[in-house]
């Protein structure tokens, strides 16, 4: 059985387990359904996500020349205190970037092997934490944009990481450190202009990830070249395909790729 398409980050539906999906043109590929079978990854060629030329994709699914110029690309997206919408300042599609910017956004912390701090818009949670492969999140603020959850998360995170170690992350080692004593100490570390926007609320969100087998020491696989990746699939987690023998696959890193898998 054969099913082929563009590769972008996995559809993910917040159960217990979490419930992935590759979601083709033509097909809608529940991978959960796919653990500890044999499956063949072929890389096929590329396909920008914004232009679909056969170009080699340069980063986030996007070819060169798209990465300069759309607007999901810009630094904003990973830098959220460049955002200028709330100024009415363009940077490269303001109807965009006000669409995005001018919404509730949620400072948290979470919990991926080690506690991090990061910045999502409120629509997006709990699928950031899932994507992150966090199996522990709570909220920290909530501001009217995403320009003050830019300010607050610089503030924080002085003080605790707001990097994710994705080795650690995979090995599935849940660690003892108690998020709720993190958010006591973020407080102390938010701009005084925005601790009204603190959340009293101490709502842990538990996530738990289809795993059957996690990998001790992970390592990473690349498509290319018509490269075939081969392997019984032992879990998912964050944006990661585990495989047996340790090999793991980034699907996001792969966004714009056009494979095909077979069963």
């Amino acid at each position: 059985m054969h099913f082929q398409g563009v590769i972008k980050k996995m559809i993910s539906e917040f159960d217990n387990p979490v419930r992935y999906y590759l979601n083709f043109e033509d097909d809608m590929l529940c991978m959960n359904q796919l653990l500890n079978r044999e499956i063949k990854i072929k890389f096929i060629g590329y396909q920008c996500l914004s232009c679909n030329s056969d170009i080699e994709i340069y980063r986030q699914g996007f070819c060169k020349n798209c990465f300069f110029d759309v607007p999901q690309a810009a630094d904003w997206i990973i830098k959220p205190e460049l955002s200028k919408a709330h100024l009415n300042i363009e940077e490269r599609d303001l109807n965009y970037e006000k669409e995005i910017q001018l919404q509730p956004h949620i400072v948290y912390l979470a919990n991926t092997g080690n506690i991090k701090v990061g910045v999502t818009r409120k629509s997006q949670t709990p699928y950031r934490w899932i994507d992150q492969g966090a199996h522990q999140a709570i909220e920290i603020l909530e501001v009217p944009n995403r320009y003050l959850a830019g300010v607050a998360e610089i503030s924080i995170k002085k003080y605790i990481s707001d990097k994710t170690n994705w080795r650690k992350m995979l090995i599935n080692k849940k660690t003892s450190e108690n998020i709720l004593n993190y958010k006591s100490q973020a407080k102390n570390f938010i701009p005084n202009t925005l601790i009204h926007y603190f959340t009293e609320k101490d709502k842990i969100i538990d996530i738990n990830f289809p795993i059957l087998e996690s990998p001790s020491k992970p390592e990473s696989l690349k498509l290319k070249n018509d490269q075939v990746i081969k392997g019984v699939l032992k879990g998912i987690k964050g944006q990661y395909l585990i495989f047996e023998e340790n090999k793991v696959l980034n699907v996001r890193a792969h966004e714009g790729y056009l494979i095909q898998i077979s069963l």
